[in-house]
């Protein structure tokens, strides 16, 4: 196992550095990272399948496309979502002007999931270095060939006092929340999610915890029942059901 400590200190010292709060700076390690992705993308349609039998065209729906979506998007907002916003004084301050600058966490940690074990690393981890982060990223050892090529992906694009991938499995997830992280993003289920966050909790740290769902799909009496059943049955059965907002249970009129 790595040096998690020495990772995180190294992380921290880059930070403190200013390196990557500069916004030129971040969407040029954005255009790198979307350069690579592209290189890697028909490898991460093998490893999704390898790893949980995902066809093609349902891996590309899933999870190419968001990537391909949410850097595309990063790259063109980064600057706008960084500037200085300008916003109402107070009357009892009347001489003064008021501003809201938007500041990065600092060190952040992201667990990321098998059901979409490509996705749900690289787009926390987009969002990340689009504030200005740093970040340690633990994607799952359940997707074991989605995993290597997270961390050959990020191994590519950055350094490691920038962003790294740390792979493993329980023993590795214990020892990363021993050290102190300013912002912790969390996918998964509810019980390993109550442990973060309690982990968290020592530090004050701030946490994203994205859980599993009961959704419900709410069948009223003016749907067409057909079209109705068709959307229902995509939701539930795409990526097998393994999706936080797919339809848990239905709510059906009487009628």
């Amino acid at each position: 196992m790595m040096n998690i400590q020495k990772l995180v200190d190294n992380q921290r010292e880059y930070f403190n550095k200013g390196k990557s709060k500069d916004v030129s700076f971040r969407v040029q390690q954005l255009k790198k990272l979307k350069s690579i992705f592209e290189k890697y993308q028909d490898e991460c349609l093998s490893a999704l399948n390898k790893d949980l039998g995902k066809s093609a065209p349902e891996a590309y729906l899933t999870e190419i496309i968001i990537i391909r979506d949410e850097l595309k998007l990063a790259i063109k907002k980064t600057k706008k979502w960084s500037k200085i916003k300008r916003v109402p004084t107070p009357i009892v301050l009347a001489s003064s002007s008021s501003y809201r600058q938007p500041e990065p966490y600092g060190v952040t940690l992201i667990v990321s999931p098998w059901n979409y074990p490509i996705a749900l690393a690289l787009v926390p981890l987009i969002g990340a270095i689009s504030a200005g982060n740093t970040v340690v990223l633990k994607p799952s050892e359940l997707s074991p060939e989605s995993s290597r090529l997270v961390t050959k992906i990020i191994s590519e694009s950055f350094i490691p006092e920038y962003a790294v991938s740390v792979e493993g499995g329980i023993d590795v997830g214990t020892e990363l929340l021993k050290y102190r992280y300013d912002y912790i993003f969390f996918t998964g289920g509810t019980k390993i999610g109550q442990i973060y966050y309690e982990e968290a909790a020592k530090n004050l740290t701030p946490v994203t915890l994205e859980l599993g769902g009961k959704s419900p799909c709410i069948v009223d009496r003016n749907v067409n029942i057909n079209e109705a059943a068709r959307r229902i049955i995509f939701g539930k059965y795409l990526n097998c059901g393994q999706s936080c907002t797919a339809p848990d249970y239905i709510l059906v009129h009487k009628s």
